[in-house]
């Protein structure tokens, strides 16, 4: 799993740009016998491993594609690709899928169902690889689906799971906000868009707390605040990029309804003009409440894992999404922390890595998952 990971980990590559990870991916599998599809998709591969007995179908997923980010970790298997990294921890992912695949096969005969390996690219940029590998028949008589993120800031050896929502759902909302600009000695003789926009980012914070139920979880924030001017001139346009995210549908739509008609009636309000733009993202993660329990029930039996949390709900998004929307499944996190960092990195971070000891705890996982799912379906 080691020499994969790195391996990877020096060749990234961007979402909706992988070429070589994908022929590699499909390569180890052709070479275990496994019937293998490319371009699923466009870029994904699944392989399936017949088991000798009938059975349920279980899919596993794992992401292989990459960040846009110059990694900064010095690690001896840093990225060769300038402004390419896997920050995110998808190299370990495909490296943990692909052994264990190498694993279950070497018991085909004693396995009483059928394994698809559904290798996705594109998951880091929307509308992500997920929906178009749905529909390009990846999860067709698949009965049950897992997956798993290795996650760095969770410690090793502890698995954090949900029996419901697990990841929110992750949009994005644009504003332009178009004034009338002039000479900053002269305010009066304009509609400064700086300060409209100023006015409608304090506006929005009030979205979570004032029209939010208070029993239910959202976030507004605002990550880009643009206006580029000279020192003494008043601009005449500014732009505001933020994200929302939320659990609930009714929820979501109450954020997009909200953004819209704040940044519209705030610049009105100014005799400005608004331009606001909200475009949803994947949906909220929601686990099957059976296959959240049985990945419980198979982490508490796990070697290397100590620690089973029912946890909550983070706020960051996954296209996992759209494959429960279809089957049911669980989606949970692996511990990647070493225990002797001084500083674990986050997720999307320049100096991110992961205790590669995890990767061997997903794979049992995972396995464990597969084999409890034969025993239980026949």
């Amino acid at each position: 799993m080691v020499e994969i990971r790195r391996y990877l980990h020096k060749y990234p590559e961007l979402s909706f740009h992988e070429v070589e990870t994908p022929a590699y991916i499909a390569d180890f599998h052709r070479k275990l016998g496994h019937e293998v599809k490319e371009k699923v998709g466009e870029r994904g591969v699944v392989a399936t491993l017949q088991g000798g007995k009938p059975g349920p179908v279980v899919a596993l997923r794992a992401d292989f594609d990459a960040l846009p980010i110059n990694e900064e970790t010095n690690l001896p298997f840093a990225s060769e690709t300038a402004g390419v990294m896997h920050a995110c921890g998808h190299d370990g992912h495909t490296a943990e899928m692909l052994v264990l695949a190498e694993v279950l096969n070497s018991m085909r005969e004693e396995l009483a169902g059928t394994i698809v390996f559904i290798h996705q690219h594109a998951e880091e940029l929307a509308p992500g690889g997920a929906q178009a590998m749905i529909a390009d028949g990846c999860l067709d008589g698949v009965d049950v689906i897992y997956g798993t993120h290795l996650w760095a800031t969770t410690p090793l050896g502890k698995v954090e799971y949900t029996d419901g929502p697990i990841m929110a759902a992750a949009d994005k909302f644009s504003i332009n906000v178009i004034g009338k600009g002039g000479h900053g000695a002269q305010p009066h003789m304009t509609k400064d868009s700086i300060l409209i926009g100023s006015q409608i980012v304090q506006s929005l914070q009030h979205i979570v707390s004032r029209a939010v139920d208070p029993m239910e979880s959202a976030v507004v924030s605002v990550g880009h605040f643009e206006s580029v001017n000279a020192y003494n001139v008043i601009a005449d346009q500014a732009k505001i990029i933020g994200t929302a995210r939320s659990f609930d549908e009714s929820v979501r739509s109450l954020l997009e309804e909200q953004i819209v008609s704040i940044a519209e009636g705030t610049a009105a309000s100014y005799g400005a003009k608004a331009e606001a733009i909200y475009e949803r993202g994947y949906p909220a993660v929601i686990n099957h409440a059976h296959e959240a329990g049985v990945v419980a029930k198979v982490a508490e039996e796990t070697e290397g894992i100590h620690n089973v949390e029912l946890s909550k709900p983070q706020m960051g998004g996954e296209d996992f999404a759209y494959y429960l929307q279809h089957v049911k499944g669980a989606f949970f996190f692996t511990g990647a922390m070493n225990p002797d960092w001084e500083t674990a990195y986050p997720h999307h971070h320049p100096k991110f890595d992961i205790d590669e000891r995890s990767m061997l705890h997903a794979a049992n996982l995972l396995g464990g998952l597969v084999l409890e799912t034969f025993n239980q379906r026949n």
